[in-house]
């Protein structure tokens, strides 16, 4: 699934990334706990959480995840923004909750890691 497809079907805001919509996604993990995340390594995914601050970024960065939803109208900061964008990742915003927007995503093709 493009991650302009991603965007259509959660009615989200491309906070940065524009240029990088025509990436392809195949997998989900949502998660609030960046540990948790550490431990994964698939490619083409995204991250899914509530967490927003610059952890979340940093964390992504260092798992090679290059593209985050965060959910539930969280607010994202401007030192976010920047070092998504230093490292080419697609930062999305969407005002569902966690569970909705899993399920949306899920309907729409997106598969599960496990």
């Amino acid at each position: 699934m493009k991650l302009s497809k991603v965007a259509e079907v959660l009615d989200a805001i491309v906070v940065c990334g524009e240029a990088h919509l025509d990436r392809d996604v195949r997998f989900g993990f949502a998660s609030d706990l960046m540990s948790d995340v550490l431990t994964l390594s698939t490619d083409n995914m995204l991250l899914i959480t509530g967490m927003s601050n610059l952890q979340t970024i940093r964390t992504a960065e260092m798992a090679d995840i290059q593209q985050i939803i965060v959910v539930r109208n969280k607010s994202i900061t401007e030192e976010m923004r920047e070092v998504a964008r230093e490292n080419d990742i697609v930062l999305l915003s969407c005002s569902r909750s966690m569970f909705r927007t899993v399920a949306l995503l899920s309907e729409a093709g997106l598969l599960p890691i496990y």
